[in-house]
């Protein structure tokens, strides 16, 4: 149930996402369409010479050479190699770590052979390497927590407000770290605005990679050393992101542990409640039974001895309020059991007129102790 809700939850956030990109980005890419269909009767206009079909062959040329990493603008003097040690190293850090940004790519055989198999034996090796600098990044900042919840427990906090206290400064301090002064050099260094470059800092720290931003590919001079330096940045943040993750999803797994606990302890007592009151239930009802029982007996055995005494069987039917009675209450009377009410050597019990006693009728009442 659990794996089943997050996937619907997944779904419906894909499609929500799906929506708003669609409204963001589509009349955008209209707009493109009709712009580059405008600039290319301009041209045609403007070049009778030059027919639709060349024209086509020369776009499909430019697209091509952009999409292999080569800017077709200016003159190839100029323009510097994208497969240099520098730019190489960099292609090869963005393959293990799964970033992939796209702007350039293997377009040989060799090139593509040699690729699938150092990404399949590279991945895992960087993965050992991550977890490592992660295990290290969260033994730093796990010091750093330490005393920051030593200061707050000096001035009387809560135990709960200190570690959500020290985790904001915690994914504070890495976003500062990582995200914010990374993001204002390449600004500085790339030429971007400001969203642009923390849009490429998110893009790549998250491996998605889409290559429409790429530090050091611009055609600018930059130094040997500026693209092994963003991949070691690349490293580091990528491990701070693994433990900020990490870290959340210890969240989440206390935070479940904590719900299955509460939830089997109410099923527990939810049990235990049920248990006793159909122990309580089925006690009640045996006792009523006995009591029950036990006043048929009762009943029963002063009906023998009223039938014994009236020398009836006892299978003849005895008629309520009309008996008579040949008992010596003496012994009752003496000790006050019942007033002494009589007529004729008759006994009157219940209030009852001597009416009834000259008809020979007379009301017995059996007292239960």
């Amino acid at each position: 149930k659990t794996v089943s809700a997050i996937f619907l939850l997944v779904v419906l956030y894909l499609i929500i996402g799906a929506t708003v990109f669609k409204a963001l980005e589509q009349p955008h890419e209209s707009s493109q369409k009709e712009a580059i269909l405008t600039e290319k009767l301009q041209f045609l206009a403007r070049h009778v010479c030059v027919n639709s079909s060349e024209l086509d062959n020369l776009v499909r040329q430019v697209v091509s050479a952009i999409r292999a990493g080569v800017n077709p603008s200016g003159t190839p003097s100029n323009q510097t190699s994208l497969w240099d040690l520098s730019s190489s190293f960099f292609f090869a850090g963005t393959v293990i770590t799964t970033i992939g940004f796209g702007n350039i790519s293997p377009h040989t055989q060799g090139g593509r052979t040699f690729c699938i198999i150092y990404a399949l034996l590279g991945i895992p090796l960087f993965g050992f390497l991550l977890a490592g600098v992660g295990d290290q990044l969260g033994t730093i900042f796990g010091k750093g927590i330490v005393k920051v919840e030593k200061i707050f427990v000096k001035w009387n906090v809560s135990q709960t407000k200190i570690r959500v206290t020290s985790t904001v400064l915690f994914i504070l301090f890495g976003c500062l770290l990582f995200v914010t002064i990374p993001a204002i050099i390449f600004k500085h260094i790339e030429g971007w605005s400001a969203l642009e470059s923390i849009y490429f800092v998110v893009i790549t720290l998250t491996t998605i990679g889409f290559g429409d931003f790429v530090a050091g590919g611009s055609e600018i001079e930059y130094q040997d050393y500026y693209k092994p330096l963003v991949w070691f940045w690349i490293l580091v943040g990528l491990a701070y992101f693994a433990a900020v993750l990490s870290m959340i999803g210890d969240w989440f797994r206390v935070i479940s542990k904590k719900t299955k606990e509460e939830v089997g302890e109410i099923r527990a007592h939810a049990a235990e409640w049920t248990a006793n009151v159909s122990a309580e239930f089925k006690e009640t009802r045996r006792r009523l039974s006995v009591d029950i029982y036990d006043k048929f007996q009762r009943a029963a055995s002063i009906k023998r001895k009223l039938s014994a005494e009236l020398g009836l069987s006892p299978t003849q039917e005895m008629t309520p309020g009309k008996r008579t009675l040949s008992v010596n209450f003496t012994d009752e009377r003496e000790r006050g059991d019942f007033p002494a009410l009589t007529k004729n050597g008759s006994l009157y019990l219940n209030g009852l007129s001597p009416d009834f006693a000259d008809r020979g009728e007379i009301a017995v009442i059996e007292h239960l102790k």
